[in-house]
């Protein structure tokens, strides 16, 4: 009855609104995982959504690096309030970093380190289409903030940036002498049979579907993303910024798994979902890779994602035992009618 309630829900947004394509993925205490579709995988060639398509995470890719990074911690290889310069203090580049001498892991978390936004800076937007194919070493995206000053001192104000998470997967990969991808794969994927979601790291990716990101698309001024099944740039460029593409059914999936702490303790655990005030919305806060929001269902737990031709909402309700993940194949607001978050939370109060 309520997959019956839920697609109908589905079907009266979509009809109400223009957005090409959306996929819902639930998870209902012990149930077997859902999803749900309505509308097109590609609108021009009249192609249907499938549960199985794909779609760029966007942003909601942290939550992995974040439980990859607290599963290092768990192991006493890198401690939260450590001075990042412990890991990374004798990379040449380091001393170039705003703030270098006061960051530590904690804030490169929560977005309180004061590294601003890299990914948005017209330059780097410049060279990217340049370069669709280039293959980005984690240092070439820093080199657009080197020797910046930066907006508030270390721990002193919160400002959302991926450029947090491209320097926390260098840690990464500093202190296991592995690939972030390898120990995603390793400690995540494969123990929590996430098959379905795999890394965004090229520019062709099994059972992506079409993205539309509008006529005033930043990233290089085309509706489409997808062109011969090839994306207009390598999505590589993200990196532990997102770098994820998966099913709404598989994020689902995951939400549930790393919101009831089985991807690390119950202690790390009430770290991560401790939050500092952020600029996200009314009262809204932001722990360790994850929004904290209040909502009518109770908190919920989760992330927004957004990659050029998709928006990504991920959402777990821990009142209710109910993960729930949307994903649309539009990154243009105006086309979805109101909020993604507002309508994952209108979709869950009907799933409950």
């Amino acid at each position: 009855m309520k997959q019956t309630s839920l697609q109908a829900a589905l079907q009266h947004w979509q009809e109400s609104v223009s957005f090409p394509g959306a996929s819902l993925g639930i998870v209902r205490g012990d149930e077997a995982p859902q999803g749900l579709v309505i509308g097109w995988a590609d609108k021009e060639r009249k192609i249907p959504l499938k549960p199985t398509d794909r779609m760029l995470q966007g942003s909601v890719g942290k939550t992995y690096v974040a439980a990859v990074a607290l599963q290092l911690v768990q192991e006493k290889k890198l401690v939260l309030d450590e001075k990042l310069s412990v890991y990374l203090g004798k990379e040449s580049w380091f001393s170039r970093l705003p703030n270098a001498a006061e960051l530590t892991i904690r804030q490169l978390m929560n977005h309180t380190s004061g590294l601003v936004r890299f990914e948005f800076k017209d330059e780097f937007i410049r060279d990217l289409l340049a370069h669709p194919d280039k293959v980005w070493k984690p240092e070439e995206r820093l080199a657009y903030i080197f020797d910046t000053k930066a907006p508030f001192a270390a721990g002193q104000g919160w400002e959302y940036s991926d450029t947090n998470y491209i320097v926390l997967g260098m840690v990464i990969e500093h202190t296991t002498r592995s690939t972030y991808y390898d120990e995603a794969k390793k400690r995540l994927l494969k123990p929590f049979q996430l098959s379905d979601t795999l890394p965004s790291d090229r520019r062709r990716i099994p059972r992506l579907v079409q993205g539309y990101a509008g006529k005033d698309n930043p990233f290089g001024g085309s509706d489409t993303m997808l062109k011969d099944g090839q994306l207009a740039f390598n999505p590589q460029v993200e990196w532990c910024g997102g770098g994820m593409a998966s099913t709404a059914k598989d994020l689902a999936r995951w939400g549930k798994r790393l919101y009831e702490a089985k991807a690390f303790s119950q202690e790390l655990h009430e770290e991560q979902v401790h939050g500092v005030p952020a600029q996200l919305g009314p009262n809204v806060t932001y722990g360790l890779g994850t929004m904290i929001r209040p909502t009518p269902l109770g908190v919920a737990w989760g992330h927004s994602g957004y990659f050029p031709g998709y928006l990504t909402e991920l959402l777990y309700f821990p009142e209710h035992k109910l993960s729930m993940a949307l994903q649309v194949n539009t990154s243009v607001p105006k086309t979805l009618g109101k909020p993604l978050v507002r309508q994952l939370i209108e979709l869950a109060e009907l799933a409950k």
